[in-house]
C-alpha cells in the first residue's frame, strides 16, 4: 500500500465547548453541561484525522507563547505527526474558538484566530523542504489567504495535489478555487460562495459544478447526513453518509478532507477515497469534540 504523505497547512486553536438543549437564539441565555476545553482549529484537525488513519503528516502553523499554546502543543505531540514547523509567538493569544453544541449535535462557533493570524509567507518557505516529500496539501480558511496562495501555488510547482476547504466562506479568496485540484465545501459554504441555494441533489450537483466552472479540476459538496456529491475531472455522482446517531457534528468536515487526503494519498480510486472519508466522518460525529473525535483506521 501506498504511504499518504500529507502536508497540512493551517490553523491549530483550543476549542471551548459547551453542550445545551437547544441553540440560543439572539439575546437569549441558556444553560449548558460543563465547558471543556480541547484541541481544535481545522488545520490541526485535518492532520489528527490524517495521521491516525495512516498518513505520513507534517502540520504548517503557528500558536501563542501561552498556555493554551503549550496545550496545542502537547495535544499534538502524542499524535503520530511531525510539528516542527508550528511557530510559537510572543504577545500573541493561541487560536481560540467558542462552541456551542446542541443536543441533536448541531453547533454555533465564534472564533478568534489570534496566532494564527499572524502564519507568513515567510512560514511556508521555511518549511519549502516539505512541499518536496508531501503529495497532497491540505488547505483551509483560518489562515492569512495570501499564505495559502503560496502554498498553493508551491505544491502546485512541485507537482503536488491541491485540496481546498473554503471554510469559514466569510472572507475565502476565490483565487484558490483556481489553484485547486479538488475543493470540498459543505453545503452552507457552497451556497455561500456559488450562490446556489442547496435545497436537494440536482443543487448540490450545480453547485459542485460550479467551483468546476471557476477553475478547480474537482469539487465535493459535503451535504451533512446527505452525504457528498461531486463533480469534476474524475467523474459526478453522489456518496450516500452512514446513517448514525450524531452527537456533535464539529470538526466532521475536517475528518473528512483528513481521510480523503490519506485515501487519494494510498492511489484509491476517487469514489473509495470518498466512501472511506464519509465512513470516517460517520464515527467522528458519534463522540463529542473536534480532535478528540477524529477516528483511527481499525476503527473504519
Amino acid at each position: 500500500m501506498t504511504l499518504a504523505r500529507v502536508l497540512v497547512v493551517g490553523s491549530v486553536n483550543m476549542d471551548v465547548s459547551v453542550h445545551v438543549q437547544h441553540l440560543p437564539c439572539a439575546g437569549e441565555t441558556v444553560p449548558g453541561a460543563d465547558a471543556t476545553v480541547a484541541l481544535g482549529g481545522k488545520g490541526a484537525n485535518q492532520a489528527v484525522a490524517s495521521a491516525r488513519l495512516g498518513g505520513h503528516v507534517h502540520l504548517v502553523g503557528c500558536v501563542g507563547n501561552d498556555a493554551f499554546g503549550q496545550q496545542a502543543k502537547d495535544a499534538l505531540a502524542v499524535e503520530d505527526l511531525d510539528i516542527s514547523n508550528l511557530r510559537s509567538i510572543d504577545a500573541v493569544s493561541t487560536g481560540v474558538a467558542l462552541i456551542t453544541v446542541a443536543k441533536d449535535g448541531q453547533n454555533m462557533i465564534t472564533l478568534s484566530p489570534g496566532a494564527n493570524a499572524r502564519l507568513a509567507s515567510s512560514d511556508i518557505d521555511s518549511a519549502s523542504g516539505l512541499f518536496n516529500k508531501a503529495a497532497i496539501l491540505l488547505l483551509q480558511n483560518e489562515v492569512p489567504a495570501d499564505v495559502s496562495l503560496h502554498a498553493a501555488r508551491l505544491m502546485r510547482a512541485r507537482g503536488g495535489l491541491v485540496i481546498v476547504d473554503p471554510a469559514p466562506a466569510t472572507g475565502f479568496d476565490k483565487a484558490l478555487v483556481g489553484l485547486a485540484d479538488l475543493v470540498t465545501p459543505n453545503e452552507t459554504e457552497a451556497a455561500q460562495l456559488s450562490g446556489i441555494v442547496i435545497r436537494n441533489g440536482a443543487d448540490a450537483l450545480a453547485s459542485a459544478r460550479w467551483f468546476v466552472a471557476h477553475g478547480s479540476a474537482n469539487a465535493i459538496v459535503k451535504w451533512g447526513a446527505n452525504g457528498v456529491v461531486y463533480a469534476g475531472q474524475w467523474g459526478e455522482g453522489h456518496s450516500p453518509a452512514q446513517e448514525v446517531h450524531a452527537v456533535d457534528t464539529v470538526a466532521a468536515g475536517d475528518c473528512f478532507n483528513g481521510a480523503l487526503a490519506v485515501g487519494l494519498g494510498e492511489k484509491m480510486p476517487f469514489v473509495d477515497a470518498i466512501a472511506f472519508a464519509c465512513r470516517a466522518a460517520a464515527v467522528s460525529v458519534m463522540r463529542p469534540g473536534a480532535s478528540v473525535s477524529m477516528p483511527h483506521r481499525d476503527e473504519l
